[in-house]
């Protein structure tokens, strides 16, 4: 009896009744899983990808405004008959067996404020009649050229306006997907916490009951209890067996989800260390809407979707009127059989070219493609009012709700011990015969449901705490920023 005894209080003390070694197992606490998450989970790997396309995205817009050098060379071999024109006019088909080759040198600069490209290049060109030996060259020590589109669509102005506000929220977004990824990991941390804390229960309660029940039938065989006491106990054994089995899937099943999400691959058991102490700070309401609409990256989106929009409107006016582009080159050039002769007193060169469109009769088709423009931007812009209305109620929300979770944690810890003691009390009682089995079942109830109320506290506290970084991007703890300090390249 006395060993009995023994393994009951071992049971009701909470101390599992198999253990494993340290090498079967990982035990995490929350930080730990929450490093471990945002570092090689599969939602925090997918995001830094979304986020190295963006840098380079960026990167490669940046280069538009920037000179380029290119080297271009364009040689051919003509052996074939053609069709040429001679001097007087007519034309006679002649057998041609040439080799052109060439090599030029050019740097171009496009301007965002016209949206157009200067250049400067140099160029030389061989030319080799095969059949009679002759060689002939062309030279452009240098030639300065402008290009423009007088009516269109200024695409580098645009861009320049847009894309910097797209890779800020990329980066915001990048840092809101790793608050998330941390607000889901406190979730599925504490569902695993709560499993395995109905397991330790169901372990204590059906090492308790299987006590009780065999301290039961040495009263019921002296004529203590009655028969209808001792087949409850029987029931309650029978019901805890049930719960322990049932939270040892529940257990599997948590861990499982769990180390998929963390991205663990190895077969190896995992715990969670819940802690019991909390950061004890409040957010005020102003503060978190300030920081919200400051480092949010929904704002950026907002902004990047008008600027969007209005660009469509932009490129759809300049394809309705009047399209020309103007193209201009000055420099020098000259001609001789002789490589060096060919760069002496060069003569000046000009090309101008101008073109001109004007739509007659498209049947109203531009005219339609500004209107839908226009409509979408004035749907855009309904969207944005609409979007940064829910996100303010949204922030309001969560911050009444964070600050009040603090204290339901507060109350749910003291329900939890004091339903603890209650329920010695009425062990004790009960097993002084003092009380009856049903005040030991609705003992044990209120101190299993007040741990788990617990637990869910603790699990919506963390979850709201993490949801609201994400949202303001800002840690109050410790009043800072969380995205300024991002990688500028992953």
């Amino acid at each position: 009896m006395k060993r009995k005894w023994m393994l009951w209080l071992l049971a009701c003390s909470g101390i599992p009744l198999s253990a494993q070694t340290e090498t079967d197992r990982q035990v995490f606490t929350l930080d730990h899983a929450i490093a471990l998450a945002q570092e090689q989970s599969p939602e925090a790997q997918a995001a830094r990808h979304t986020y190295r396309s963006a840098y380079w995205s960026y990167r490669s817009f940046r280069a538009n405004y920037l000179p380029s050098v290119s080297l271009i060379s364009n040689p051919y071999l003509n052996r074939q008959i053609n069709k040429v024109t001679q001097p007087d006019g007519t034309e006679l088909f002649i057998r041609q067996n040439q080799l052109s080759t060439d090599l030029g040198l050019q740097i171009s600069q496009n301007l965002s404020l016209t949206g157009g490209n200067f250049f400067v290049q140099t160029s030389s060109q061989r030319m080799d009649e095969l059949g009679t030996g002759a060689t002939a060259y062309s030279t452009q020590p240098i030639s300065i050229g402008y290009s423009q589109s007088l009516f269109g669509y200024n695409y580098l102005k645009w861009d320049k306006r847009i894309e910097p506000v797209r890779f800020r929220e990329a980066g915001k977004a990048y840092a809101e997907t790793l608050e998330l990824i941390a607000s889901k990991t406190c979730e599925l941390f504490y569902s695993l916490a709560t499993a395995q804390t109905n397991l330790n229960i169901a372990a204590a309660n059906y090492a308790s009951a299987d006590t009780l029940y065999r301290y039961a039938r040495g009263r019921y065989n002296i004529g203590n209890i009655t028969e209808n006491e001792m087949l409850q106990l029987e029931v309650n054994k029978l019901n805890e067996e049930t719960n322990l089995m049932q939270a040892r899937i529940e257990v599997e099943d948590a861990m499982l989800t769990f180390r998929s999400f963390l991205g663990i691959r190895e077969d190896v058991t995992i715990e969670v260390a819940p802690s019991d102490s909390l950061p004890s700070f409040e957010i005020p309401l102003d503060e978190a809407l300030r920081q919200a609409y400051a480092n949010s990256p929904d704002m950026d989106m907002y902004q990047r979707l008008r600027l969007e929009s209005r660009s469509e409107l932009a490129s759809a006016r300049a394809s309705r009127g009047l399209k020309a582009d103007l193209y201009l080159q000055f420099g020098l050039s000259q001609t001789s059989d002789k490589f060096k002769e060919s760069y002496r007193d060069p003569l000046d060169q000009q090309y101008v070219s101008l073109s001109i469109a004007i739509p007659i009769l498209d049947w109203g088709r531009g005219k339609g493609k500004v209107r839908v423009a226009k409509s979408q931007v004035e749907l855009v812009e309904t969207q944005v009012a609409q979007g940064m209305t829910d996100f303010e109620l949204n922030v309001r929300k969560m911050v009444r709700q964070f600050n009040l979770q603090g204290r339901q944690v507060q109350v749910a810890a003291k329900t939890d011990r004091t339903a603890q003691k209650r329920y010695e009390v009425a062990l004790r009682l009960y097993l002084l015969g003092k009380s009856t089995i049903l005040d030991l079942n609705a003992a044990t109830t209120e101190k299993d449901s007040a741990r788990r109320n617990y637990m869910t506290a603790m699990q919506t506290y963390w979850t709201l705490y993490y949801g609201l970084r994400s949202m303001t991007q800002y840690d109050f703890e410790h009043d800072r920023p969380l995205w300024h300090n991002l990688p500028t390249e992953l």
